[in-house]
């Protein structure tokens, strides 16, 4: 029974999704700060998987939500909002930290966010140790349920590399876990 509700659950949060899309691609702002609400914790999750300075992360979040909404018109299929919205989030991250590498912070401090459920467990932060292209493989198929070949339109990387490195994400976590 259960999981019949969870798959009606599932079923009625898809379509509310699609109906949000529609409206905010008609210019219903109400409807797209509740697409960004409802996706929120996944950019936070996301741009905290590539970048490591907390401005950073907001930076990166609001101007995904900027451009999302610039451009939502050019959004080809409404049932992957999600995957574009991330994409265009991996995108500026990318941005950010092309930018930072041509500057030297002196002092760099890092606050956690308070909303950030998975800081504190042990797992979340042995895949923060992952390398970048192991990490963010690894948060978007496992933090944000994207299949291989959404992550792979995503990070614009073929499939095969995208298996490939969720497999090896899996080896150096289960060897890092078991260190610790």
């Amino acid at each position: 029974m259960d999981a019949v509700l969870e798959a009606t659950n599932g079923v009625s949060s898809v379509g509310a999704d699609l109906s949000d899309v529609v409206l905010a691609k008609k210019g219903d702002k109400v409807a797209f700060e509740r697409l960004v609400r409802k996706h929120s914790v996944s950019l936070y999750r996301v741009a905290r998987g590539i970048l490591k300075c907390e401005s950073d992360i907001e930076d990166a979040t609001q101007e995904t939500i900027i451009k999302a909404y610039k451009k939502l018109v050019s959004l080809r299929s409404n049932l992957y909002f999600k995957t574009w919205l991330i994409k265009i989030l991996v995108n500026e991250c990318n941005y950010i930290l092309k930018a930072n590498k041509k500057t030297v912070d002196l002092v760099e401090t890092e606050t956690a966010s308070p909303d950030n459920q998975y800081e504190n467990l042990e797992l979340f932060s042995v895949v923060q140790s992952l390398d970048p292209n192991l990490r963010i493989v690894t948060l978007l198929f496992y933090y944000e349920g994207l299949l291989q070949k959404d992550i792979a339109e995503v990070l614009e990387l073929p499939v095969g590399t995208v298996s490939s490195r969720l497999s090896r994400s899996r080896e150096k976590l289960r060897t890092l876990m078991t260190e610790k």
